[in-house]
């Protein structure tokens, strides 16, 4: 009878645990080291292109009263320096619910919790790591037009404009608008927007090589 017992609390004991790991369970994110990240070249890219669309947390809308267009702005509301577990921005980026239009990568989620964490600094002019020897679509140009995806990608893309493959990029850049918008010439939709620190020029010139080799898929 005793042995009955042990046996039954012992699985209990087991199937408690299991249930209490799983509601517990976070994702592991990539590590990124506080100490490097800039705002203004890390965290704000993230928060325009997935948040601070029209008609969304962009300046003029302010959806539910936040605005995720610049630093004073996202400061002001749903962020509590030095500690993620309590900034409502990162619970809601965190469980999903933010962006709507899709979760954002393991990456990005990496790099807005440990900025929080290290005290969610603003961090400007910073040095972008760029070589223009590097043009492919793989290695350069997705990774510039990653800025631009939280808008221009999924079933209905911002303008119809759909960056987040090189079948997209390519019909864009062809047209002339993609390098237009990039460098911000007048007639142009500026891109990044809402004040996004503007690509850097070796940026500019991977995206003109890689248009003058063919817009490959490379």
């Amino acid at each position: 009878m005793h042995k009955v017992k042990i046996i039954i609390f012992s699985t209990i004991l087991c199937t408690s645990f299991l249930f209490v790991g799983e509601s517990c369970k976070h994702e592991n994110l990539p590590y990124i080291n506080g100490d490097s990240i800039c705002f203004e070249r890390d965290i704000l890219p993230i928060f325009v292109s997935n948040c601070a669309m029209t008609g969304c947390h962009d300046a003029n809308t302010k959806a539910h009263g936040y605005n995720y267009s610049n630093y004073a702005s996202i400061m002001r509301r749903g962020i509590t320096a030095g500690d993620p577990s309590n900034s409502e921005t990162w619970s809601v980026i965190e469980d999903g619910s933010m962006p709507p239009k899709g979760q954002m990568t393991s990456l990005q989620r990496s790099y807005i919790k440990t900025w929080i964490a290290a005290g969610a600094k603003n961090g400007i002019n910073c040095y972008v790591g760029c070589d223009s020897n590097v043009f492919t679509y793989s290695a350069g140009i997705s990774k510039i037009m990653s800025q631009c995806t939280g808008c221009h990608s999924g079933t209905n893309p911002s303008g119809r404009i759909d960056l987040s493959s090189a079948t997209g990029v390519k019909s864009v850049a062809l047209s002339g608008r993609l390098v237009g918008s990039v460098k911000q010439l007048s007639g142009f939709v500026s891109m990044p927007p809402y004040g996004s620190p503007k690509l850097s020029d070796c940026q500019i010139t991977q995206i003109n090589k890689w248009i003058n080799n063919g817009c490959k898929n490379d």
